[in-house]
C-alpha cells in the first residue's frame, strides 16, 4: 500500500508543481536568472582565488629551485 501512496503523492506533486510554474512563471524567471547571476559572480570570485593561488605557489617553486641551485 506504501507503494502506490508514494506513486499517488508523487503524481500529486508534479501536478501541484506545474500549476504553480505556470501560475507563477515570472517569479521562476526572476529565480532562474538569480541563480545564473549568482552561479557568474561565485565561479568569478573562484577563478581569481585559484589564479591567485598558482601565482604564489608558482613563485615559492622559483624561489625553491633558485635555493636548490646554490647548494
Amino acid at each position: 500500500m506504501g507503494k502506490v501512496l508514494s506513486i499517488i503523492g508523487g503524481a500529486i506533486a508534479i501536478v501541484i508543481g506545474v500549476i504553480l510554474l505556470i501560475k507563477w512563471v515570472n517569479i521562476v524567471i526572476m529565480g532562474i536568472k538569480f541563480c545564473i547571476v549568482g552561479a557568474l559572480i561565485f565561479g568569478g570570485l573562484m577563478a581569481v582565488i585559484f589564479g591567485i593561488i598558482e601565482i604564489k605557489d608558482s613563485m615559492e617553486l622559483k624561489k625553491l629551485e633558485k635555493e636548490e641551485k646554490k647548494e
